[in-house]
């Protein structure tokens, strides 16, 4: 009887010992799986790249709008694969024509449409994967590659992670309103009082940091984007329709030159 207990006990403990074992790999995976839709952010090495401008040569969108034209600096290291789906559809025209589809009371616009309803021609271009990087926040004039959607395994469901992905359409930011309780609440919770007081001074959507792509900062045309967050709109589904049609007339890819800067300049003090 003794010996039987004993054996038992040893059948316990194993089986004790297993379970453990496994809630460790299951934990492990489960952390694995987030770090893959995630970024670890150091905020000692952050570099606040948005608010530097750009620089000669950088490559550039310029947007025309029918109520106006911005321009946003574009950034090919950071977010590789969306730049490239952005800037290959922008020199194929498909953005001639578009629509700004959403427009989300004075914090943001949705555009890239060819669709009024918001949706995409197909999937060809939607699935690219999502691209994150501790320099790059959704300061005002941020422009974001919107999320499309996510793949999740039957562990991931489980556990949580998965892999995003964007696509064509896009998003340009305003601002939401800093008053003194966020401003404070902002800076109690951000490990980096530098990106804590970048995005009171700029301005921007802090909520959705490190949630989609970033792929460039307007320099040019803030007025306009200003605009495009703050038109006049009625809700369908998911999306606030702008009341009237906002179009996209095209998408120029270019160069940055200083001689740009230095006009923008000249005409601003002659008005």
């Amino acid at each position: 009887m003794i010996k039987k207990n004993h054996v038992v006990r040893l059948v316990l403990i194993f089986t004790l010992i297993m379970g453990v074992s496994s809630l460790v790999i299951m934990l492990s995976n489960t952390l694995a799986a987030r770090q893959t839709a995630y970024i670890t952010v150091d905020p000692n090495t952050i570099k606040l790249i948005q608010l530097d401008g750009p620089k000669e040569g950088d490559p550039i969108a310029i947007v025309d709008t029918t109520i106006g034209e911005y321009r946003f600096v574009l950034y090919p290291q950071q977010s590789p694969k969306a730049v490239e789906n952005f800037t290959s559809l922008a020199n194929e025209g498909y953005y001639n024509g578009t629509y700004v589809f959403h427009s989300e009371d004075g914090v943001y616009s949705a555009a890239g449409a060819p669709n009024k309803d918001g949706s995409a021609k197909d999937n060809s271009h939607e699935l690219v994967k999502r691209e994150l990087h501790q320099d790059l926040w959704p300061f005002k004039g941020a422009v974001l590659a919107m999320n499309t959607t996510i793949d999740k395994s039957f562990k991931e469901k489980l556990l949580g992670g998965g892999t995003y992905y964007n696509g064509s359409r896009f998003m340009v930011l305003n601002t939401v309103e800093f008053n003194d309780d966020f401003k404070k609440e902002l800076k109690d919770v951000s490990e980096s009082q530098k990106l804590a007081d970048a995005f009171i001074e700029k301005g921007g959507v802090p909520n959705f940091s490190q949630q989609m792509t970033v792929i460039g900062q307007t320099y040019s045309g803030l007025d306009v984007v200003e605009k495009l967050a703050s038109l006049q709109t009625e809700n369908k589904g998911g999306y606030k329709f702008p009341v009237e049609d906002v179009m996209i007339n095209s998408v120029t890819i270019s160069t940055y030159s200083n001689d740009e800067n230095k006009a923008e300049k000249v005409e601003t003090t002659t008005k």
